[in-house]
This record gives structure tokens, C-alpha cells and sequence, in this order.
């Protein structure tokens, strides 16, 4: 693979050669940042985990440098902090039996630049080398600017593609802003109740985060179960951990769609629902 940056690179766990290793993936998660994988995308972690027909590969589009660090890593400096979340995304891929990993390597404010095409071309270069079935990717009312960046450069590369090539599933997953708003008929609910164990593991892989003041490991696993329980106010509990995501799938299969139309699309809707419950008992 060429990418536009140098400092870009693929990891492949099993050491598979590269070609090889990225025309067996099924599902492919595309994050901002090292570790949003583990916490957004774990139903493809778990779909793909010791199955030989099935194989996520993982893209990390930004290079990390500019996290936050206290402790152990105060003084770390950006390219210190770029390779340990580099070493840290590899023992999770290494986990988590990952076809591949990409770091792409960008700079976030090159990932907040509309204009700047490169990952574009990026994304569109690995999505015609891996073909997959589910596409992983942040959703379009997350909060983090640089998660709103990747998301719409990953619809730009998905709508590229010939109508043949593009992957049958395409979703919007939770990191920084829960789905829970989102009307029951729109949510995609994951069911996360296998391997709690490994699910763990691997978000609790990433100690240059958690040791930096930040419990992603207590609060991804927490957030998982409390999905669990809140999703039906009426039922028992169907699950011990559920994720939602958006369904993008519509922005691609119609790239006319206007992106910022269909995602306040789920929020009209959600506020017709509060407007009709409050209306109804006043």
C-alpha cells in the first residue's frame, strides 16, 4: 500500500503478508484515535474473534501526538506519545486477532480540513484493497470535531466507489456522545454479551489513556451495561452489554443525500418524540 504520508504503516499481527492480510477482511473499523476502536466497534472485534471466514482490519486515521498526559506520561512528548499509542493499538490488534492495522498518521487538524483530500484518497485506496461487507466508523452527531472529520471523509471515500464495490453495511458508532436519544426504530443495537473478558482486555490495553485521567476501561464497560438495562423500560434485560450505533448506510446507497440534512434528520425526530410524550400527559 502507498499512502500519502511516509510516516504511514500496516501492522499485521499474524505476519501475513500485506495484500494478503487486507483481501481477507470482512469488517472494517475506521476511528480518530487509538483505542476508539475498542470502545466504538466492538461488535466487529467480537463478529470476527477466532473465525477463519471472518477478519476485521482496523484503521487509526490520526497519529495520537496530541493527547492529553499526566502521570507516568507527563512529560512525554508528542512523538514520544505518538509511538506508545502506536505500541498500545498494536497489542490490542495483537488481542483482538485483527486481520490488519493502518495507522494512516494524520495530524487531527488535517482530518478538520474539508479541503485536504489526502485521506480521503487514503481511505479510498484501503477500501478498494479490502472490500468489506460492515464498515465501522464514528457517528455524525459525536462531539469530538476531529470524529465529525473522519466520519465525512469516510462517506467521500465510501461514495467513490462503484455501487458493486461498497460494503452492504456501513454504521455510525458511539464514543464521544451516546446514541441512547436516538428513537428506538432508528437506533442499531449491538449486543455485547460475549466475552466480557476480552472486551477488557482490550480497552484496558491502552494505559497511556487511563493513567492519563481518563477511566475509558470503567466507563466503556460501564456505558455497555447500562445500555443493557435502559434500552426497554417494559422487559427484562435481553443483554448484558449493548452498543448503538447510526445506520450511514442511506448516505452512501444515495450520495445526493445531504449529510448534515439526514443527521438532523434523527434529531427532528427525537424532539417530535419528547413534544408528543410531554403533550400527551399535560
Amino acid at each position: 500500500m502507498q499512502f500519502k504520508l511516509a510516516s504511514a504503516q500496516v501492522f499485521i499481527p499474524d505476519g501475513l503478508p500485506v495484500e494478503g492480510a487486507l483481501a481477507r477482511t470482512t469488517h472494517l473499523a475506521i476511528a480518530a484515535h487509538q483505542d476508539d476502536i475498542e470502545i466504538m466497534a466492538m461488535d466487529g472485534v467480537l463478529q470476527c474473534y477466532q473465525r477463519d471466514d471472518r477478519w476485521l482490519t482496523g484503521v487509526t486515521v490520526t497519529d495520537g501526538a496530541g493527547s492529553s498526559r499526566t502521570g507516568l506520561y507527563a512529560d512525554y512528548t508528542d512523538e514520544q506519545m505518538r509511538l506508545v499509542r502506536i505500541r498500545e493499538q498494536k497489542k490490542a490488534a495483537f488481542v483482538g486477532e485483527y486481520a490488519a492495522h493502518v495507522f494512516l498518521n494524520y495530524p487531527s487538524s488535517a482530518i478538520k480540513d474539508g479541503a485536504n483530500s489526502d485521506p480521503v484518497d487514503d481511505l479510498f485506496a484501503l477500501l478498494r484493497a479490502t472490500r468489506p461487507q460492515v464498515v465501522y466508523t464514528h457517528n455524525l452527531a459525536d462531539k469530538h470535531t476531529t470524529h465529525i472529520g473522519v466520519v465525512t471523509k469516510v462517506i467521500a471515500a465510501l461514495r467513490r466507489l462503484p455501487a458493486a464495490e461498497r460494503p452492504q453495511k456501513v454504521y455510525g458508532c458511539e464514543v464521544w456522545r451516546d446514541l441512547d436519544w436516538l428513537l428506538d426504530a432508528d437506533k442499531v443495537a449491538f449486543d455485547l454479551s460475549a466475552q466480557e473478558n476480552l472486551q477488557a482486555a482490550l480497552v484496558g490495553i491502552f494505559d497511556s489513556q487511563i493513567s492519563g485521567g481518563k477511566r475509558y476501561d470503567l466507563a466503556t464497560m460501564g456505558r455497555r451495561r447500562a445500555h443493557a438495562t435502559y434500552y426497554a423500560s417494559h422487559e427484562g434485560d435481553a443483554t448484558t452489554g449493548t452498543t448503538f450505533a447510526m445506520n450511514l448506510m442511506p448516505l452512501i446507497a444515495d450520495p445526493t443525500l445531504d449529510i448534515v440534512a439526514y443527521t438532523l434528520s434523527f434529531i427532528e425526530r427525537f424532539a417530535e418524540d419528547v413534544r408528543q410524550r410531554i403533550s400527551s400527559v399535560l
